[in-house]
């Protein structure tokens, strides 16, 4: 098919889906419903699965549309559909497809990730979590590690070892985990800066049923290969798709703008030039790669990217340190920065900085961060009970950032927020 003939026929299912769904009337789940039994979902996916069978890059081509159109932007907290979507129809049976992608696409139910484990983080094939098959199904005993995500998830992403005696390569198979079933326990790893982003998941005697495997017994390297390289794509791309956005370089534009004119000098203009040409270079380097990428299998330019992505971002915060001054140290939250799509915008190094508030967020709480969830922030900028306390002058916890700011803000400052310089 042609790239015209392809466009048009997105197009044309775009014209006739939002003629009959209007998302400023309709619930984000049953919207995104509809765009799922119309095709719209992953364009490149088959039909009946969300998908028309086209290119995977029109799917730029209905995010513009849909968005322009009035529809809420995903939630973050349902990041994982990125990797377990294509993995799901890349290696899923018919009934694990239909089970699981509608849902998954809708927010109905979110995913998370169950590969490192304690002895196995680089060494991925060196896992150690054991699923001995009962029957029908399969009992699962191990503990996994630094698992994003997982004290919301409602399935987890699962590769086990079913064959101890197999090469390690060969003897693992992957499972789709319910993360509220008996057996499966979640436990959150609390930072340095008070967070909880990431957890700790032991399964003892977890019951999974047989038609919830993922792939052929003995294939999990192959299926966890396909979750790997897209997560590589998805991690690497930082945002970079967005012509409008450049991740994290933009909390240094937004620095260096609100920094005085007699404060700049022409270093750090040379050095804020730099890192502008670099994460041009990795946004296009990023559009490129999801351009040439394939449906399910993307090629290792993510892992390319993923590694550059990291490099920057440090020599973007020092930078941004080395601007602030002694100022970094008191009006600066580093728990908030944040380079993901998912923020509407980047804080402004004043003490008395405007509030921010993630897309999913309202006037009063972001909603990727309900109250039963007290260890954790799944929203950018949002913080643990502990960490919202000593921000807030009433005492009271807040695990919105929006919220908490507007706190801030109404209180009395030490001392006047800086001029913004156009």
């Amino acid at each position: 098919m042609s790239t015209d003939t392809a466009t048009s026929r997105v197009e044309a299912a775009l014209d006739a889906f939002l003629a009959a769904n209007d998302p400023k009337k309709m619930d984000n789940i049953a919207f995104r419903g509809a765009r799922f039994d119309a095709g719209l979902a992953w364009v490149h996916f088959p039909e009946g699965h969300g998908g028309m069978g086209l290119r995977p890059e029109l799917n730029r081509v209905v995010e513009e549309r849909l968005r322009k159109a009035g529809a809420a932007p995903q939630d973050p907290a349902t990041f994982f559909i990125a990797l377990a979507g294509p993995t799901i129809v890349t290696h899923g049976s018919e009934e694990v497809k239909k089970r699981f992608l509608r849902p998954m696409f809708t927010g109905e139910e979110k995913w998370c990730q169950l590969f490192s484990e304690p002895g196995a983080g680089s060494d991925f094939a060196g896992l150690g979590t054991k699923a001995v098959r009962d029957g029908d199904e399969w009992v699962i005993n191990g503990q996994k590690v630094w698992n994003t995500l997982a004290h919301l998830a409602d399935w987890g992403m699962l590769v086990t070892r079913t064959d101890p005696d197999a090469p390690k390569h060969k003897g693992m198979t992957y499972f789709a985990l319910d993360m509220k079933a008996p057996g499966v326990e979640v436990r959150p790893l609390r930072q340095i800066t008070g967070e909880a982003e990431f957890n700790e998941v032991y399964m003892t005697d977890a019951r999974v049923p047989d038609a919830h495997r993922v792939g052929d017994v003995g294939e999990g390297w192959r299926v966890a290969l396909t979750t790997l390289m897209n997560e590589r794509t998805a991690i690497g791309g930082g945002g970079g798709g967005n012509a409008k956005r450049r991740g994290p370089f933009d909390d240094d534009i937004r620095v260096w703008q609100d920094t005085p004119a007699d404060q700049r000098n022409a270093a750090h203009k040379d050095t804020l030039m730099q890192l502008f040409c670099k994460s041009e270079a990795l946004r296009l380097t990023n559009m490129k790669g999801a351009q040439a990428a394939k449906a399910g299998n993307p090629g290792p330019e993510g892992s390319i990217a993923k590694l550059m992505l990291a490099e920057f971002n440090k020599k973007v915060s020092e930078f941004t340190l080395e601007l602030m001054g002694a100022d970094a140290m008191v009006g600066y939250d580093f728990t908030s920065a944040c380079a993901t799509a998912s923020c509407a915008s980047v804080p402004t190094p004043s003490r008395a900085a405007p509030a921010r508030s993630c897309a999913t967020s309202s006037a009063s709480r972001c909603s990727a961060c309900p109250a039963s969830r007290a260890w954790t922030r799944t929203c950018p900028g949002a913080r643990s009970p502990a960490a919202s306390r000593r921000s807030s002058p009433t005492g009271q916890t807040s695990r919105c950032p929006t919220a908490r700011r507007n706190r801030r803000s109404a209180s009395p400052s030490p001392r006047p927020s800086r001029p913004a310089i156009s």
